[in-house]
C-alpha cells in the first residue's frame, strides 16, 4: 500500500463523512417540518484490488438512506382539513402553474407527499404549506367517487341548490273539548328557495247531542297567501267512533267531503295524506301534508286537552345555501357543510403507494415524484391494498428523532477527525521520504 494511496483513501473518508454531516444537518434544519423524512447515511467500500497476498487502498462512498417508508409521529392539529396516513401511503398533489382565463392551470406531472397541512385557500382549494394542492376523486352521478378522474379538490364555491317542498309532515293534538277554531302555519319552500307558509285552520263541527258529541269532527283549511291564484282547500277530518270504519278514541280515522284536495285512503295503518297543488310563481307544486296513519297516535290526535298543540313539523324543501364548513370521513369522503343546514358529500381522498416508495425522486415542499425504481403510482382507497388509515384533524410530524441526530453528528465528527489525522500523518511521512534525500 503506497502511502498516496492511504491519503486517497481518508481524503475519500473526509468526504464521505462530510455528505454524512449534510445529512445529520439536513435532519435537524428539518425537524420540525410536516411529513419531512429524514436521510440517513449509507457507507459503501470500494474495492481497488484485494487478494490473498496484497490488498491495494481501498475507497469508501456515502450513499444516501431514505427512510420515506418510515412512520412520523401523528399529532392533532386545531384544523379540520388537516391529514395524517397512520401506514403506508401518500397523498396525491398538484403544483400550480398560475391562472389562466381566471382558471387554475395545474402541472400535468403526478406529486405524492406525506405533508398533509392543508387548509382551503381564497379559490376554494386544499393547499398545503408548501404550495401543493390535494387530488382526490370527484362524485359521479349516483353518489360514487369516480375513480377514473383524479383532480385538485376545489369545495368552498359550491352552492346546495335550493329543493322545493313536496312533502309536510304535522303531528299535533285537537283539543276534545274544542269548541274554537285554532291555527297553525306550515313552512315551506319554492323551486327557487323562496320562503313561504301554508295556513292551516282548524274549525270544530257541532252536531246535536250531549256532550261530548259533536268534539270529534273538525273541518280544517288550508290557504297559501303567497299563491298567484288565492284557493281555499277544505277537508273534514274524522275521529275515534265518527270515522267509517272506527277507530281508537282519539286518532285519526278517516276524511270526507274533500274540496280542492285529495285525501289518501282511510284503511288501517295507511297513511293519513292529503295531497294538493299550488303555484307561488314559479309554477306547479305538488305537496302532499302527511297527518300521521290512520288510527295512529303518531300524527294528528284530538286528546283531552285545554288547548292545541303541536309536537312536530318537518318539511322537505331546502333553501338555496352556501359554504360553511368541510368534514372529512376515515374512509376519505369530503362532506361540505352548508349554511342552510344541509350536507352534500362532494369527493374522496384516495392514497397513492409504490412497490419501493424509498426510491422516489425527492422534491422540494416534502413532495417526491415517482422512479423507475419505485415502481408505478397504485391510487387506492384509504385501507386498502396496503395503504394506511386517514386521520382528520391530525398532521404527520418529521420522523427525524433530535436524540438520533446528535449521536449521529457526533461518530462523524470523531470519524472526520480520525481521517485528518491520516492524512497529517501520511503527510509526515511524505516529508520524511523528501528528507531522505538530504
Amino acid at each position: 500500500m503506497s502511502l498516496f494511496g492511504a491519503m486517497t483513501t481518508a481524503i475519500s473518508g473526509l468526504n464521505a463523512q462530510s455528505r454524512a454531516l449534510t445529512n445529520v444537518s439536513n435532519n435537524l434544519a428539518n425537524s420540525q417540518t410536516v411529513g419531512y423524512k429524514r436521510v440517513d447515511t449509507s457507507f459503501i467500500n470500494l474495492v481497488t484490488q484485494s487478494s490473498r497476498s496484497s490488498n491495494s487502498s481501498d475507497t469508501v462512498r456515502a450513499r444516501p438512506d431514505y427512510t420515506n417508508s418510515v412512520q412520523g409521529t401523528v399529532e392533532q392539529s386545531d384544523r379540520p382539513s388537516s391529514l395524517a396516513i397512520s401506514g403506508q401511503g401518500f397523498f396525491s398533489v398538484a403544483a400550480s402553474q398560475g391562472e389562466k382565463n381566471g382558471v387554475a392551470v395545474f402541472d400535468e406531472r403526478q406529486f405524492v407527499t406525506r405533508a398533509g397541512d392543508f387548509q382551503v385557500n381564497t379559490k376554494g382549494y386544499l393547499v398545503n404549506s408548501s404550495g401543493y394542492y390535494l387530488q382526490g376523486w370527484p362524485l359521479g352521478g349516483i353518489g360514487e367517487p369516480d375513480r377514473t378522474a383524479l383532480a385538485p379538490l376545489q369545495i368552498s364555491g359550491q352552492l346546495f341548490n335550493p329543493v322545493e317542498t313536496t312533502l309536510i309532515e304535522l303531528a299535533a293534538n285537537l283539543p276534545a273539548d274544542g269548541v274554537t277554531p285554532v291555527n297553525t302555519q306550515l313552512p315551506l319552500y319554492d323551486a327557487l328557495g323562496s320562503s313561504h307558509v301554508a295556513n292551516l285552520t282548524f274549525k270544530p263541527v257541532t252536531t246535536p247531542g250531549p256532550p261530548p258529541a259533536g268534539t270529534s269532527q273538525w273541518d280544517l283549511d288550508i290557504t297559501l297567501p303567497d299563491e298567484a291564484v288565492p284557493t281555499t282547500r277544505r277537508v273534514r277530518l274524522h275521529f275515534g267512533a265518527t270515522a267509517t270504519p272506527p277507530v281508537d278514541a282519539g286518532t285519526l280515522g278517516g276524511f270526507t267531503a274533500a274540496t280542492n284536495l285529495t285525501a289518501g285512503t282511510t284503511a288501517l295503518g295507511d297513511g293519513a295524506t292529503l295531497a294538493f297543488s299550488s303555484d307561488l310563481g314559479e309554477g306547479r307544486q305538488d305537496i302532499v301534508l302527511n297527518l300521521g296513519k290512520i288510527g295512529s297516535a303518531g300524527g294528528l290526535t284530538q286528546f283531552a286537552a285545554r288547548e292545541f298543540s303541536v309536537r312536530n313539523i318537518a318539511q322537505n324543501g331546502v333553501p338555496p345555501g352556501s359554504y360553511s364548513a368541510l368534514q372529512i370521513a376515515d374512509n376519505g369522503n369530503i362532506t361540505v357543510n352548508y349554511d342552510n343546514g344541509q350536507s352534500r358529500v362532494v369527493g374522496r381522498i384516495p392514497l397513492v403507494t409504490f412497490s419501493d416508495p424509498n426510491a422516489l425522486q425527492r422534491l422540494d415542499g416534502q413532495a417526491f415524484m415517482r422512479t423507475v425504481e419505485s415502481g408505478e403510482a397504485r391510487v387506492t382507497d384509504v385501507a386498502t391494498d396496503g395503504a394506511g388509515q386517514l386521520v382528520a384533524g391530525s398532521v404527520e410530524r418529521s420522523n427525524v428523532d433530535i436524540a438520533s441526530e446528535f449521536t449521529k453528528l457526533i461518530v462523524a465528527q470523531r470519524a472526520y477527525t480520525a481521517n485528518t489525522k491520516v492524512v497529517t500523518t501520511t503527510d509526515e511521512l511524505l516529508q520524511d521520504t523528501i528528507n531522505m534525500k538530504r
